[in-house]
């Protein structure tokens, strides 16, 4: 999110409460600064970012529903393996990324207009040939497609991989090919090799 210069606020505190709200939450003064925390002590902060993770963690500790079937017994798997056979990525990973990122929601839209069930940004997507982001075969087809070119680009390195497909390649280059000190991608990352191990991800 472009920040007007001035100031940029976020307060990092260790508390169950604070953590508890579990979102950014923003508002901009009356000279045109934007405030940005996690601890919406303004009356005038208003939520802009989610915890998209929570559902996530939840599931890992108890999961339920599509979430405690094996993969290969998930929705959309045919559509995975086709994927997976014609680019080589692990269906595992395939699976853990849906997971993480739509909860195999196929119509799942965020705020960034990311679509789909490997949420995808269209100018992404169109790198790969990709129409309808709605359509699971596309969708599952192109993110498969672009983590591919991102293990290649950051030599097999999943951590570096998944930071790129959750921040962009070029962020991880900026910050000399590591992790960008970024807490959504720094909590991605995590969430999503969790995943991957928990479906026997090598």
């Amino acid at each position: 999110m472009p920040l007007r210069p001035a100031l940029f606020c976020l307060a990092i505190v260790v508390s169950a409460p604070a953590l508890a709200a579990g979102g950014i939450f923003s508002f901009v003064d009356e000279d045109g600064v934007e405030h940005l925390s996690n601890i919406p002590d303004d009356r005038r902060y208003r939520l802009v970012l989610a915890d998209r993770f929570e559902p996530a963690r939840a599931a890992m500790r108890a999961p339920r529903g599509v979430l405690a079937l094996p993969f290969g017994e998930r929705p959309f798997h045919d559509a995975v393996l086709r994927a997976s056979s014609d680019t080589g990525v692990d269906a595992a990973l395939l699976h853990a990324v849906i997971t993480v990122e739509s909860g195999y929601n196929r119509g799942a839209v965020s705020p960034k207009g990311a679509t789909g069930l490997m949420q995808l940004l269209p100018a992404t997507a169109s790198r790969y040939g990709t129409v309808n982001l709605l359509d699971p075969g596309e969708n599952i087809r192109a993110g498969a497609r672009y983590l591919r070119d991102l293990l290649a680009l950051f030599d097999n390195n999943l951590e570096l991989a998944l930071a790129a497909y959750n921040a962009g390649e070029g962020a991880v280059i900026r910050y000399g090919r590591r992790l960008p000190p970024y807490a959504e991608t720094r909590r991605y990352v995590p969430l999503v090799v969790a995943h991957y191990q928990r479906l026997g991800g090598r």
